[in-house]
């Protein structure tokens, strides 16, 4: 695969780039603002298979399951920082979406040589977290040809997880051992090579649009409310208030009673507002519901409650 690496659109040389290392400062920029503008709707262009890969990840997240990103370099720093997201944002439990990136914990700020042309590396992370049939393993290489992502897929299907695959070249390797692949060419970066670029945008849209994606069919969100956050500090404890009071029409000092009752839970705290209920039978009503607010609300009104 490396003989072909040079023939990949990632390492392509971008149109004009002569003498960009004379240009001034505010040319460099537009230049850069340019080609960025081109990401999404390269990504635009992918959003059947996108919205494939979300039902993929809510199926497996309702039943059980986990989603894990692997990636190297770049791409598996992604993959770590939109699983890092998904607690503070959706409260949900570390280990229901994971990022592994090859060369472990360090490789997140120092590059690990070598790691990312290891299949068995791949191979070896997956079986270390335990991937099985309920789970959906995300491949990440703006290559589309990363070993250490192959072995990391190719490990994944023979433990009978699902699989997905995100690139910026097509066709790609990884495609080929992935049940969906997301395929987003961006074309030749402003720096030759240099994915961290257009391609690291661009995967980093992919993998928001699964994680939240994926979330709000979860019932994480109401309306455009998360709805699951962790008020774990001033900020969110305020933004709690707000979310509250939107949800429910409430005044801010009227939300901040409210959530004090639901001890701190916004989904509780609307329930109980939208149903006119105490907060042990709003809990009791998100249990039913699966955690999602809009099931509870109508089935508290349905059994007697008002608005």
């Amino acid at each position: 695969m490396l003989e072909n690496l040079g023939e990949l659109l990632t390492e392509g040389r971008n149109e004009h780039p002569e003498s960009l290392d004379t240009w001034s400062s505010l040319e460099i920029v537009k230049r850069m603002n340019r080609e960025d503008a081109l990401v999404a709707d390269a990504v635009s262009n992918r959003l059947e298979e996108i919205s494939q890969a979300v039902d993929l990840i809510t199926n497996a997240l309702d039943n059980g399951g986990r989603l894990l990103y692997f990636g190297a370099g770049t791409s598996g720093r992604l993959g770590v920082l939109d699983a890092s997201e998904c607690p503070p944002t959706f409260g949900t439990d570390p280990e229901l979406v994971q990022g592994v990136i090859a060369g472990g914990t360090e490789a997140l700020f120092t590059a690990i040589e070598g790691a990312e042309d290891s299949e068995e590396g791949g191979e070896r992370d997956v079986c270390e977290r335990d991937v099985g049939a309920g789970d959906v393993v995300v491949g990440i290489a703006a290559s589309g040809r990363t070993p250490y992502v192959i072995g990391a897929l190719r490990a994944a299907r023979a433990a009978g997880a699902s699989t997905v695959a995100v690139a910026c070249n097509t066709p790609s390797e990884i495609g080929r051992h992935a049940d969906i692949a997301i395929e987003v060419p961006v074309g030749p970066e402003v720096v030759t090579g240099s994915t961290r670029l257009k391609a690291g945008t661009a995967q980093k849209l992919v993998l928001n649009m699964l994680t939240t994606g994926a979330m709000i069919r979860l019932g994480k969100v109401y309306d455009d409310l998360m709805v699951n956050l962790q008020a774990t500090n001033k900020k969110l404890q305020e933004r709690a208030k707000r979310i509250v009071a939107a949800a429910t029409g409430l005044t801010a000092e009227e939300a901040e009673h409210v959530l004090a009752a639901a001890e701190g839970d916004c989904k509780t705290a609307i329930v109980m507002q939208k149903c006119s209920i105490d907060a042990e039978s709003a809990r009791e009503l998100l249990v039913r519901s699966r955690g999602r607010v809009r099931a509870a609300v109508e089935a508290g009104l349905e059994g007697g409650g008002a608005e």
